[in-house]
């Protein structure tokens, strides 16, 4: 998974949710060169994108930089969507945060007029996360179908896709486990979405769904929205082929030494 870059917006601390569609900015564009080149030995079966244009600029320089699949088609879904502000939106974060207490409310449980509720969120993380693991029943299905249990599960590739952080050949991204025999990956998907909506997500793996979180991960680090295009790397298993009790392990959470050398004002402003 990774968040979209920087627009000017970020910047200046005004809430986009839906209803403001800005560009990436410069820095934003320069953040994504560098996700796209720490990324660049990951070869994904699938890319999606949130069809707002700041993900979709992100996501298409992401893949753009990548040395397996340049060509792979992006998929934009509207329930990618950064959380919705309703009349916040377009406005400082300050006027959210003055909307919140007038309401004797805190961010971000705080809904301002015609935003979205934090289940409403959720709700549309979960619809998407189960759409990509039926994606991946259906995607072993057809391996199967095509090439045999046997073959596949000897099957080499002369090109091994390769994690940054974890410096060794890749696990599956999201897998359909059939039976003991080791086998090559089902589906490695890239997701490219917003702050507010990923932490949401992530809060579902991890409540819900009992994620396994990486040992030295604190509270805050699992509550904080992640820099622009910090990266987070989930493996998930399906056991037997069903996708209503997955396993996801959490290898690493808003990653972002690849913009260690793009500048201190790539560090995200936080948005609730």
């Amino acid at each position: 998974m990774s968040f979209s870059g920087e627009t000017r917006y970020n910047k200046d601390k005004i809430l986009q949710g839906q209803g403001v569609d800005e560009p990436l900015s410069v820095t934003g564009f320069k953040q994504a060169d560098a996700a796209g080149l720490f990324l660049s030995n990951v070869k994904f079966t699938h890319v999606f994108s949130s069809d707002l244009l700041r993900a979709k600029q992100t996501a298409a320089t992401i893949i753009g930089k990548n040395k397996f699949c340049k060509d792979l088609e992006i998929k934009y879904d509207a329930r990618l969507r950064e959380r919705k502000y309703g009349v916040a939106e377009g406005r400082p974060l300050t006027d959210l945060k003055a909307m919140a207490k007038a309401a004797g409310e805190q961010c971000p449980a705080f809904t301002p007029s015609g935003g979205e509720t934090l289940d409403e969120v959720r709700e549309r993380a979960k619809d998407f996360f189960e759409f990509l693991c039926q994606l991946a029943v259906e995607v072993e299905q057809k391996e199967r179908e095509m090439h045999g249990a046997a073959s596949r599960s000897s099957g080499t590739s002369e090109e091994q896709s390769v994690f940054p952080w974890t410096n060794h050949c890749s696990q599956p991204g999201l897998s359909s486990d059939n039976g003991g025999a080791s086998k090559i990956l089902d589906a490695n998907i890239l997701v490219v979405s917003h702050g507010a909506y990923m932490r949401n997500w992530i809060g579902y793996f991890v409540s819900d769904l009992k994620c396994t979180l990486p040992a030295n991960l604190t509270k805050s680090q699992l509550s904080s929205v992640s820099p622009n295009t910090g990266v987070s790397h989930f493996i998930i298993k399906l056991q037997n082929g069903s996708r209503l009790e997955p396993e996801i392990r959490c290898v690493c959470l808003n990653q972002d030494s690849h913009l260690v050398d793009v500048g201190a004002e790539c560090v995200a402003q936080k948005v609730f």
